[in-house]
């Protein structure tokens, strides 16, 4: 006996062939979703990272600009306390040298308490400051002509020019 011919046979491969396409199918449209995604990701991922080095970048800029400024301010405030150091030295120069030519010249004291007295008028009480020069008082009022005061009332004379110190010779 010959074995029953299987009827339904043709359909089970025809069904099976058709599950493989459809899976086929399935797995090739997974597949190229898989790849847009990757590629999708990567695109996103190319953008976030030239968007960090954009921001890194401005804030790289931010930062440089922020150091140049500390920088001149910190050179700007050296310069000053430098320029601070040698106006107190001409400063000390000048008194030291004021109060030498007083010392020495007996004749400029004595036009000092004639200046002293031309101001206040001659019943000023006139004093020889310690430093040297004058000082004279009368009624209240006073006049201070001593050798340190003389000095640097020269130097505020010189207003800005004394900027030329700082400036090239």
């Amino acid at each position: 006996m010959t074995a029953p011919a299987d009827a339904l046979g043709p359909v089970r491969g025809e069904l099976l062939r058709a599950a493989r396409a459809s899976a086929d199918a399935v797995l090739d449209r997974a597949r190229a979703d898989a790849a847009d995604a990757v590629r999708a990701a990567r695109a996103t991922a190319d953008a976030v990272l030239a968007q960090a080095r954009r921001l890194g970048e401005a804030d790289g800029a931010a930062a440089a600009d922020l150091e140049r400024v500390r920088a001149a301010q910190d050179a700007w405030a050296a310069e000053l306390a430098a320029r601070a150091e040698v106006y107190e030295a001409l400063r000390a120069e000048v008194r030291a040298g004021v109060r030498r030519a007083l010392a020495a010249d007996a004749v400029a004291r004595s036009h000092l308490a004639e200046a002293a007295r031309a101001v206040l008028g001659p019943g000023a009480r006139v004093t020889a400051a310690p430093e040297g020069g004058v000082t004279a008082e009368l009624s209240g009022r006073r006049v201070d002509l001593s050798a340190d005061v003389l000095a640097d009332r020269a130097l505020e004379r010189l207003g800005g020019r004394i900027e030329t110190l700082w400036g090239p010779p």
